[in-house]
């Protein structure tokens, strides 16, 4: 029998985070989604504090924090803490206080962190056995962008941990070739979507997560793949994604500090040899883990396990039911600030060799 929690995804209602810097359209985008078919069986949580209101779009207020939309869609406030909002929402939900609903929607404000929400998602079982991480969809201003990420760490801590970046304001920059170079580098792993006034098929911006939105089924490569295009043997023999320091993004030097590689194992491992590696990264190095995630071959596994952790918080590990094709290699995808491939490897063989 395995040690590992089977993986129960498919039954989780998703969630998807909305977040990008001050001014970059998070809430035209969120007005323009909500306008969507599909997308009227959602659940919306915005900050209180969020620089545009959705007041315009509320046609019901059932009392307090919660509201429904012209849309037919649940809308509330964080108006404390948000594993509060989240479980009122899915009580309410269950008594049929409020409609029902298949996904939630979260918005942050400009200058959020997005790595707390994550790892809520990830590590907190009052929520995370309801809920499950879908997207990090982060909006980029394309007017104000390299000013942006120049000077605002949370700004490039946004592009760093999302899985969808959507540039806007495109009509009004005659080319963002040089912003589109400079993502790619932040976060090699994540899918770019330039977007005019917010309109977007939803389609393209979710389903990042470990289940397949339109199966309902674990798609485990697409998911690594997606992070860090973990399927390139380059990749995964180790080569870093970092800016090239002899072009025209000289004055970026701080990018250089966010780094994205794979590290890969072709025999099977020993779960207690990585469960101490990566510990001992949490401890030692916690704040500078982005994000981790990896599909691992493990000795007296016959499934492949994995592991998805942001900072020092990370998810159970949890057992697939099959192996998604005939790789059997262990993939780890690393997205981290200032920390090297070399570095993290170089733990794992001094973890071996003490062991």
């Amino acid at each position: 029998m395995s040690l590992f929690e089977s993986d129960k995804s498919a039954e989780r209602i998703p969630v998807s985070l909305i977040t990008g810097f001050l001014g970059s359209g998070k809430t035209t985008l969120l007005n323009r989604l909500l306008r969507h078919d599909g997308m009227q069986d959602s659940a919306v949580i915005i900050n209180e504090y969020g620089e545009i209101s959705l007041d315009h779009l509320l046609v019901e207020r059932l009392d307090g924090e919660v509201a429904v939309l012209a849309s037919g869609c649940v809308c509330c406030t964080i108006r404390s803490d948000l594993e509060e909002t989240l479980r009122a929402l899915l009580v309410r939900r269950d008594r049929g206080e409020v409609p029902p609903f298949r996904r939630i929607l979260i918005e942050t404000t400009g200058l959020a962190d997005p790595a707390p929400i994550v790892q809520l998602l990830l590590n907190n079982p009052l929520v995370s056995h309801f809920l499950r991480l879908d997207a990090v969809v982060t909006t980029i201003d394309a007017v104000n962008a390299a000013h942006q990420l120049d000077r605002q760490y949370e700004a490039l801590k946004q592009v760093a941990l999302a899985d969808r970046l959507l540039i806007t304001k495109r009509d009004l920059v005659e080319d963002i070739t040089a912003l589109e170079v400079r993502l790619r580098r932040l976060n090699p792993g994540a899918k770019i979507e330039s977007v005019t006034h917010g309109e977007i098929d939803p389609a393209q911006l979710f389903g990042a997560g470990l289940v397949d939105p339109e199966r309902k089924t674990v798609d485990a490569e697409r998911w690594l793949n997606e992070q860090a295009f973990a399927g390139s043997r380059e990749a995964a023999q180790g080569h870093e994604h970092q800016p090239d320091h002899h072009g025209p993004d000289d004055h970026h030097h701080h990018d250089a500090s966010i780094t994205s590689f794979v590290i890969a194992f072709d025999e099977p491992l020993d779960w207690m040899a990585v469960s101490h590696w990566l510990a001992y990264l949490r401890n030692a190095r916690g704040a500078d883990l982005l994000r981790v995630k990896g599909i691992l071959n493990l000795r007296d596994e016959p499934v492949p396990i994995v592991v998805h952790g942001v900072h020092h918080v990370f998810h159970s590990p949890v057992a697939l039911a099959k192996w998604p094709d005939a790789d059997r290699r262990s993939r780890i995808v690393f997205i981290t600030r200032g920390i090297a491939r070399d570095e993290v490897l170089a733990l794992w063989q001094a973890g071996r060799a003490a062991a």
